[in-house]
């Protein structure tokens, strides 16, 4: 049901439309409802919500010897567009240690070398759920959607489960590798035409609390 509800937004709310041309000159349509961030000769480079993963992603295709197409979109269309994909994703109210709070839409967790040196961890997937060391013993991964919110006191998380329980422990970080966990996504000043799929980007050492909308 939501991804007829999605489909139905979308087509009232046009952005980039990708098509690619067969050999007898017909255009198919590869993706819409897209933005697209850059075009060369060799390559498309565009954002799109990805609904498993219920997130914004980026995405390069590749040309070869049938070439991509764009039908490109007017820069309020691309902004209505971008209010849509904050309709699906996970919302979120995050504050900081200084106490400063964020409105955020499309929240997710991805993964960065220690104290921001160097770019995204692309071998540690993105993720919207918490791995979780329970105290008293065991683990779990806590999905976004189960949550109502998560605590960080230093090194100790606690959750509050939708169910009303209450879960103690330590972030349990899904690489063996140095690394460091960001929870990012889309604010209201978020531009459609950035390169990034998002524009807030905090470390959880930096959380105070991230508290869960429906």
């Amino acid at each position: 049901m939501l991804w007829v509800v999605i489909i139905l937004a979308a087509a009232l709310l046009p952005a980039d439309t990708i098509y690619q041309s067969n050999s007898r000159g017909q255009r198919a349509v590869i993706h819409r409802d897209t933005i697209v961030v850059s075009e060369d000769s060799t390559s498309i480079v565009y954002k799109h919500f990805e609904l498993k993963e219920r997130r914004v992603v980026k995405v390069r295709l590749s040309q070869g010897s049938a070439p991509y197409l764009v039908d490109p979109s007017s820069a309020p269309d691309k902004q209505r567009i971008v209010k849509t994909w904050m309709r699906f994703g996970y919302t979120a109210k995050v504050t900081d240690v200084e106490g400063k709070t964020t409105q955020l839409y499309d929240a997710y967790l991805d993964f960065y070398p220690p104290e921001g040196r160097g770019s995204l961890l692309e071998s540690v997937p993105a993720r919207t759920s918490f791995p979780m060391l329970i105290e008293g013993g065991g683990a779990d991964d806590f999905e976004f959607s189960r949550l109502v919110r998560a605590e960080f006191l230093g090194e100790q998380l606690k959750v509050t489960l939708q169910d009303g329980r209450v879960v103690t422990g330590r972030f349990l970080m899904p690489t063996d590798k140095p690394a460091e966990a960001r929870i990012l996504g889309i604010t209201d000043a978020y531009n459609p035409d950035s390169e990034d799929v998002f524009n807030f980007s905090l470390p959880l050492a930096r959380l105070r609390e991230i508290e869960f909308e429906e």
